[in-house]
């Protein structure tokens, strides 16, 4: 939580600010602080090659796994996979690195910041709604916390990575290969799951 002062312009006697929700504003005198968490919230989009080690990355598993500076997983999960994925979803992200397009894209990203005013149940709460409300039933996707120490302030920076895959499941069975091939309008069954 980063703390800002807020100094009266001279000749300004006092200053307004917001007080909860139906009670209007209130008069505020001299010097005053203000409490704000700090907030980001990033996207990227993952070349071939890519989503593998950052699915282990995200997961803290393979080479990230035994590793002490990165012992900071509070939680872990992923959903909407295909059949041949259920049960691994590191196969499903390294079949996106062996089978998508040469310059296609293999996964976006969403990385933001969380409240560390919430505890572990509230944040996984949060996520998971986030997730509900923006992957639906149709796309695969990947997801944890992190809860590290925060370098300039102390006590905790917890942050969230949903990585996803754009292809949407469709009801139609595919073995890997076929599921990262190109969309087929025509013929659905023939090609790729559609992006």
């Amino acid at each position: 939580m980063r703390t800002y002062t807020f100094l009266p312009q001279k000749g300004e006697r006092s200053e307004r600010a917001p007080c909860r929700r139906g009670q209007g504003q209130r008069q505020l005198k001299g010097n005053y602080k203000i409490k704000m968490a700090s907030y980001h919230l990033s996207a990227r989009v993952g070349k071939k090659g890519k989503a593998g080690p950052h699915a282990e990355y995200i997961a803290r598993e393979g080479k990230y796994a035994d590793e002490p500076k990165y012992e900071d997983l509070e939680a872990k999960g992923s959903g909407n996979m295909p059949k041949w994925a259920e049960h691994n979803t590191a196969y499903f992200w390294q079949a996106a690195d062996q089978h998508e397009r040469k310059n296609g894209s293999t996964y976006r990203e969403f990385e933001g910041a969380l409240p560390r005013e919430f505890n572990e149940a509230q944040r996984r709460a949060m996520v998971e709604d986030f997730i509900q409300r923006q992957m639906g039933s149709t796309l695969a996707y990947e997801w944890a916390i992190h809860t590290k120490a925060a370098s300039l302030e102390g006590g905790e920076q917890p942050h969230m990575h949903l990585m996803f895959s754009e292809r949407r499941l469709d009801g139609i069975e595919r073995d890997p290969e076929q599921f990262f091939k190109r969309y087929n309008s025509d013929n659905p069954e023939r090609g790729g799951a559609m992006k």
